[in-house]
């Protein structure tokens, strides 16, 4: 007589780590302003997926090995909500990853996690340090170049902010006096935030209002 035998449990990939998004509000508004900024810049692509904060498996079946980047992109994945990214079922890794420095997190932003990085091929690794007390300079960029990792040197400006040109993404970063800024090269605009964009828009279209009510207005 056979007896059938019951399929695997399937693997359970957790949605989160535990840990608070960020421990300070300087930390805090890096993330929110760089998963924000970027998602904006890319919402009219369908192949560009912009997150952070959000647990990157990277071995099939091993769940206690993740990653969760501050901010990332990914290029040539669908743009849709997930609970957590699987490197082996989206067929890639992220393309950029910035990591924004913390008390408890910078020791392994330049250590553990720039080896998983490099040996996942993350194109560029960048590292922010908004308060100053972890990194010199503040801004740093590496670059992947066969298995490793090249430092990119920040210039500054005239106005002394730090900036650094990626490859990846056709953007700059700009660092200074505890803030950063992605600007588009070519226009030289500087990137809003998801609330500075709706912010943006309602005072447009709160504009145009007013214009249509004082033509009206004439026209009586």
């Amino acid at each position: 007589m056979s007896r059938t035998v019951p399929p695997p449990a399937a693997i359970e990939y957790p949605s989160g780590d535990g840990r608070p998004m960020a421990e300070n509000d300087a930390q805090l508004a890096a993330m929110h302003y760089g998963i924000g900024a970027l998602r904006v810049y890319y919402q009219d692509r369908d192949d560009v997926y912009v997150s952070g904060d959000l647990l990157v498996y990277y071995e099939e079946g091993n769940p206690r090995v993740s990653v969760a980047p501050d901010v990332f992109v990914v290029f040539g994945v669908e743009d849709r909500m997930r609970m957590h990214y699987l490197v082996w079922e989206e067929g890639k890794a992220p393309d950029f990853v910035l990591e924004v420095a913390s008390k408890s997190t910078w020791r392994e932003d330049l250590g553990p996690k720039r080896e998983v990085y490099a040996r996942l091929g993350v194109k560029e690794y960048w590292l922010y340090d908004p308060t100053g007390e972890y990194f010199t300079p503040v801004l740093q960029g590496l670059r992947l170049a066969g298995s490793a990792y090249v430092r990119q040197l920040a210039v500054t400006s005239p106005e002394g902010a730090l900036t650094l040109t990626s490859e990846t993404l056709g953007l700059e970063l700009r660092a200074q006096g505890g803030e950063m800024r992605f600007r588009n090269p070519v226009t030289g605009q500087i990137l809003l935030s998801q609330s500075e964009e709706h912010a943006a828009r309602r005072a447009a279209e709160a504009r145009v209002v007013e214009l249509e009510t004082l033509l009206r207005e004439r026209r009586r």
